[in-house]
């Protein structure tokens, strides 16, 4: 069982999804719904059980049908893989749970769609291989572009359409770098290549060079580096309020893909190709966190001020990828657990103050009253103290361990101010938000509509992982720590599958 547990975590959303498309399940709701939030639990509980077993053993390869490194599909469960795997997990079952409150019918095949594109992300997270990352990339991808135009609507076709042409490009940008990469490394192995970078001779430098760049590009498409951020505001303010939430979890694929190429295997023992993209990646960190500030400033709606606030904390996350130190690395992990989780229950607030405001739905004007302000404006009072930064709430950890990172890598000077600025920027315009959509109603006759008790349940249980991650906070930065190091230091693939007893040369 220990030697195909990296593998479940892709296994059960991939058979999910397929069984869900049959008609024992998609002719019946109540059926298809029950059985992938079962399937989601599993989920949670084999990724938990996976992120131990790294925790206390090491880290887990498994070789896909048996092929040896760097050729063969490699499966990586290391600490910082499988700690993205079981917050994915976590996230889909409370999105699940969202969406069975009636947002899975307004279109056909939601549960399959999500269970793919989990299988995506997993993918990603898990793949030892830039290959199967770009075709783990384009998995959730196609499943991303059916769940954004979910219920239809012109709002979310426009969305849909700029989204679909840029990630597009994208790919075709992310053939030619692997095209580039293999030809000068001779393998697309992430450990393989973390070995082999300092030793590149003098005239495929140039050419691997272009590759990481090109790979800096793609990358910073998927995480929303600006200038390529202009998607995501678009796309995740049209989403319907799940797969917002479900939508919280992409742009960390893109950065986990910017750590572990850029910061490992380009990091700083990579000889001539060492930090070779840093000088890019410092001043377009900076100015996406400048310019998700700005748009933060000038968010209409709730909907498209949580998707800004998801553009700030990319901003944040890319400065800690680019001071690329383990501490700035691990507290980058912590904040990534934190901002998920937070934007995805503010995503989903979003999606049932729009059900309760009518045709105002999440505008900052005044309306008529919210069904349940008691329920609302205190969910919405918890999620503002998380996504400014205010204790007692997990994000206040997460941006002291960012600030002191930044101290020991004297850069405080360029990250504290716009950190800092967020923070302000967040408490002004969620200040804004909660009054205007909780206080400055016109008339008594508030909405019919109420919350259905699973949506509550799905916000709730997000929030309550937020007091966890403080209760539990010197162990899971100390965890993060750990993955960092790991990160850096590489893997010996060849010495953990003879410790594992796997066949190898």
């Amino acid at each position: 069982m220990m030697l195909h547990l990296p593998i479940l975590p892709l296994l059960i959303p991939l058979l999910s999804g397929i069984l869900l498309l049959l008609p024992p399940f998609n002719q019946h709701d109540q059926r298809s719904r029950w059985f992938a939030i079962v399937s989601s639990a599993m989920m949670v509980v084999v990724s938990a059980y996976l992120l131990w077993t790294v925790d206390q053993s090491g880290a887990l390869v498994y070789a896909l049908g048996g092929w040896q490194p760097p050729f063969g599909i490699m499966l990586v469960a290391d600490r910082m893989a499988v700690l993205l795997v079981l917050l994915t997990s976590v996230l889909l079952f409370c999105v699940l749970l969202y969406g069975s409150a009636g947002e899975d019918k307004k279109g056909r095949f939601f549960q399959s769609l999500v269970m793919f594109q989990v299988l995506g992300i997993q993918g990603a997270f898990l793949t030892g291989d830039i290959f199967n990352l770009f075709v783990f990339f384009e998995v959730l991808l196609i499943a991303s572009y059916a769940l954004l135009i979910h219920g239809g609507g012109k709002a979310k076709t426009l969305a849909n359409l700029h989204y679909v042409s840029l990630n597009l490009v994208g790919s075709a940008l992310f053939l030619f770098a692997l095209g580039m990469i293999y030809g000068t490394f001779g393998t697309l192995n992430m450990a393989d290549m973390q070995t082999k970078a300092a030793f590149i001779s003098a005239d495929d430098v140039v050419l691997a060079k272009s590759g990481a760049l090109l790979l800096l590009v793609v990358f910073g498409l998927k995480s929303a580096m600006l200038p390529l951020h202009f998607w995501l505001p678009r796309a995740y303010a049209a989403a319907p309020a799940p797969i917002a939430a479900l939508f919280a979890i992409m742009t960390k694929v893109g950065l986990y893909s910017l750590w572990r190429v850029h910061g490992a295997i380009f990091g700083e023992h990579a000889g001539d190709l060492a930090l070779v993209a840093h000088d890019w990646l410092w001043p377009l960190a900076w100015l996406t966190l400048v310019v998700g500030i700005v748009a933060t400033l000038a968010s209409q709606t709730l909907r498209m001020l949580s998707a800004n606030l998801v553009l700030v904390s990319v901003g944040g996350l890319l400065l800690m990828v680019a001071l690329n130190t383990p501490l700035a690395t691990a507290a980058g992990l912590y904040y990534v657990l934190h901002s998920t989780l937070a934007s995805a229950a503010l995503f989903l607030l979003a999606g049932m103050v729009v059900e309760q405001r009518g045709k105002a739905e999440d505008r900052f004007v005044p309306s008529r009253p919210v069904a349940q302000p008691v329920l609302l404006s205190g969910l919405f009072f918890v999620i503002a103290l998380a996504m400014i930064g205010m204790p007692p709430l997990s994000g206040f950890i997460g941006k002291t361990a960012m600030l002191q990172a930044a101290l020991q890598g004297n850069m405080a000077h360029w990250i504290w101010p716009p950190l800092l600025l967020a923070s302000l920027a967040a408490l002004v315009m969620l200040s804004r938000a909660g009054s205007t959509l909780f206080w400055r109603s016109k008339g008594d006759r508030p909405s019919s509509l109420k919350a259905h008790p699973l949506q509550v349940l799905s916000v709730t249980l997000l929030l309550l992982c937020l007091p966890l991650l403080v209760i539990f906070a010197g162990p899971i930065m100390a965890y993060c720590l750990a993955a960092a190091e790991d990160l850096y230091r590489g893997l010996n693939l060849l010495q953990i599958m003879s410790e594992q007893g796997l066949p190898h040369d």
